[in-house]
């Protein structure tokens, strides 16, 4: 098994070198077509570039820009990083791809290697990360300034953790796996959103390792638990951080008087104080099931996970349905309790990253996308609120128009809530933010899934009219 695992490992940097080699000979001399411009700049000046950002990818690409004071090597040194990491990819996939091939040779026996095991094993893995290092989609992402070398890195880290995970989910230690693979998503946000869909495979691989007697039911149920999981880092974390630290932010600044940002200063503390607390009472001789639960519950809640979406009734039903979880017996072990406020954790500082957006903004950098300077901002960015929403289960199509009242007035549906600095006019004048609405406008023949959608504010209005029409006869 020893000699096994050194061939394992000695032929998996054989392959990251001849992936490396290929893409850094093969790299884009200077800046391509499609975002890479622009990344290119955020990395080197380390600019806001646009919504949602890509911060851990600006951080590491500005490492690889100090390697040169030639400017016109900057964008060659963002496309090495990108040549690099994707052989990072190379490596793992390789390593992914005998692990799961020694499970269908071996099984669960860990017995020594036979000549023509090896061969199997290893050649598979050879022929699975050659075939993609010359693939064609990745290739040509492997060679220029984009986030998707960097994300498919991470994607491949974190998939081959879990099977790290797997190997060793008997000892005790086993639950750092878990933890890194937590702070590993954390750090992706940064990058791409693309990692979070490795998350129904990691659930995967956790159900079948940890489960004596598996059924296709436990393994439905856990596929739509991961489901979950992607849904709470979506749209409760993420945007979460945001809103309860708005909600923070308007009652310091507007209500008590003080200055910008205490509010998110205040906020931050109470969010890292109630882990650090949960986390505390579930490993402590002193500990208290009830107080780690309460801490649990008060962690959540400050992350975000309980105020998913905008609606009052939505956050009441989750709240509840967290409150009989964390405090009905049985439901919540301190095992659990540990392990997520952990992983919670370490996903937070990976999202921390993210401060660099308004502290870069403020500075009012050349390329400042939505200027994210406060909390409200960066919320809208994160949100990615500039594109606007497309309906794809029920909305408008391109004949749709506003309604209007007798008297000619557009009849709103709903109004959303914004907020923005005050511009500050003398040096004695407090800080305060200014509430301004959005409308939402009612529309006529709107219907359940709409596919010749169109609205007027988007470029190439007209044409996109004119093209249903011909398509629709």
């Amino acid at each position: 098994m020893k000699k096994y695992k050194l061939i394992n490992t000695i032929s998996g940097w054989v392959v990251f070198v001849i992936a490396a080699v290929v893409y850094l000979m093969t790299i884009e001399p200077t800046a391509s077509f499609w975002d890479c411009g622009e990344f290119i700049s955020s990395a080197y000046k380390l600019e806001v570039g646009h919504p949602p950002g890509a911060p851990i990818f600006m951080l590491l690409g500005n490492l690889f820009t100090q390697f040169t004071n030639d400017p016109g090597q900057v964008a060659k040194m963002v496309n090495s990083m990108s040549a690099l990491l994707s052989a990072f990819t190379i490596l793992f996939l390789f390593w992914t791809i005998t692990h799961l091939t020694r499970k269908l040779v071996m099984g669960e026996k860990n017995d020594a290697f036979s000549l023509g095991q090896t061969i199997a094993v290893i050649g598979s893995g050879l022929v699975g990360a050659l075939v993609y290092t010359f693939s064609d989609t990745f290739w040509f992402s492997a060679v220029e300034g984009e986030v998707y070398a960097f994300s498919s890195m991470l994607t491949a880290l974190v998939f081959w953790l879990i099977l790290k995970w797997e190997e060793n989910a008997e000892k005790p230690d086993s639950d750092k796996w878990i933890v890194l693979i937590a702070y590993i998503m954390g750090l992706s946000i940064g990058v791409h959103l693309l990692n979070l869909l490795c998350i129904p495979a990691i659930v995967m691989v956790y159900y079948y390792k940890k489960t004596e007697n598996p059924t296709w039911k436990g393994g439905l149920f856990s596929l739509f638990l991961s489901f979950g999981l992607i849904l709470i880092l979506m749209y409760g974390i993420i945007p979460g951080f945001t809103k309860v630290g708005g909600w923070f932010e308007l009652f310091f600044v507007n209500t008590l008087g003080m200055s910008y940002n205490t509010g998110v200063a205040v906020y931050l503390i109470l969010l890292v104080a109630s882990i650090v607390w949960a986390l505390f009472e579930s490993i402590s001789d002193r500990g208290d099931i009830k107080r780690a639960r309460i801490a649990f519950l008060l962690s959540i809640g400050l992350s975000g996970i309980l105020f998913i979406g905008g609606s009052i009734w939505l956050w009441l039903v989750l709240i509840a349905t967290a409150i009989y979880f964390v405090f009905s017996k049985n439901k919540l072990n301190i095992k659990f309790l540990n392990l997520s406020m952990s992983s919670l954790l370490v996903i937070l500082i990976g999202f921390s990253a993210y401060a660099i957006i308004p502290i870069r903004s403020s500075a009012n950098t050349p390329l400042d996308l939505n200027s994210p300077e406060d909390v409200f901002s960066l919320g809208s960015y994160l949100n990615r609120e500039q594109y606007g929403q497309t309906p794809i289960i029920y909305g408008t199509t391109y004949a749709s128009q506003i309604v209007r009242d007798n008297q000619g007035r557009a009849e709103i549906s709903k109004e959303k809530k914004s907020y923005s600095r005050v511009l500050q006019t003398a040096e004695n004048q407090k800080d305060r933010y200014v509430e301004s609405k959005i409308p939402t406008y009612k529309y006529t023949n709107t219907m359940l899934f709409p596919r010749m959608h169109t609205h007027p504010s988007e470029p190439g209005y007209g044409n996109h009219i004119q093209g249903y029409e011909i398509w629709g006869g």
